[in-house]
């Protein structure tokens, strides 16, 4: 099963902001993984969907839409 977008598609969408030669702010699928949980923990505890449409998709899902469409941003931890 193909997973839309894929988790490269996601680390492109989410390092597009990072300026030559500074660290990207997402390296590996693990943090895609790891952001998209706590941003789907989020939506389970009644937070609200930022994108349109999210009616009758799993959280998870939502997430990454979320992620994707540039809704939620992934911070490091010292931010």
């Amino acid at each position: 099963m193909m997973i839309h977008p894929s988790y490269q598609d996601l680390m492109n969408v989410v390092n597009e902001d990072v300026e030559p030669g500074e660290q990207p702010v997402v390296q590996s699928r693990y943090s895609i993984v790891m952001a998209t949980a706590k941003r789907a923990r989020q939506l389970v505890r009644g937070e609200k969907a930022l994108v349109d449409d999210s009616e009758g998709k799993k959280p998870l899902s939502i997430a990454v839409e979320e992620l994707y469409e540039g809704k939620v941003k992934i911070v490091g931890d010292d931010e």
